[in-house]
């Protein structure tokens, strides 16, 4: 069975995959979670949550994954120079054409650097000031939402880390029980 691979790098954001992880287990669907050095050491998240990596995206079998998930990052720009991750995120849409990406809060930045987002539409947790000076993103393909599919992408703010793991959950189609997440008003 395919597997939906989880980057985890340092001060990622626990909070903003939770939803997604949760409906990932109630659908059955594996995860392999993936560091993004050479080693696999302990990763450390913004809430100092640690993990320890299943395998790294030197080691990873990109053959084996049917989607990635991307937390965002207290701060994303630890991650601006890392070119192994850049192009493992290029090899990985190359690999698989159809493969599902799910980035959200500041990640979809990786995903833009990478090449990955080019025309479609987005969404993203950066300010219209931080992606213009970011300078790789399309500013007239940004959309204001939550949530935003195109294709097999889909991007998303943090705030709407619920309806991200739901659209993430949806789109690998799962059987899973929305109403665990709903806010009770």
């Amino acid at each position: 069975m395919k597997t939906t691979g989880v980057l985890l790098y340092p001060l990622f954001s626990e909070y903003e995959i939770s939803v997604a992880l949760s409906i990932l287990k109630q659908g059955n669907h594996p995860i392999t979670t993936i560091g993004i050095e050479e080693e696999r050491g302990l990763v450390v998240g913004e809430s100092d949550f640690t993990c320890v990596p299943d395998t790294t995206i030197h080691e990873v079998d990109m053959s084996t994954l049917d989607s990635l998930l991307l937390p965002g990052c207290m701060d994303i720009s630890t991650l601006f120079e890392h070119e192994a991750l850049m192009d493992f995120l290029r090899k990985c849409a190359e690999v698989n054409p159809n493969l599902i990406i799910a980035s959200i809060s500041s990640s979809p930045y990786l995903l833009a650097r990478a090449g990955l987002i080019g025309d479609r539409t987005y969404t993203v947790g950066l300010t219209q000031e931080q992606r213009q000076l970011l300078q790789v993103f399309q500013e007239e393909n940004y959309r204001n939402d939550l949530v935003v599919r195109d294709g097999n992408l889909i991007t998303a703010r943090g705030s709407g880390f619920i309806e991200f793991g739901e659209a993430l959950g949806k789109e690998l189609n799962l059987s899973f029980q929305m109403n665990w997440y709903q806010r009770n008003s």
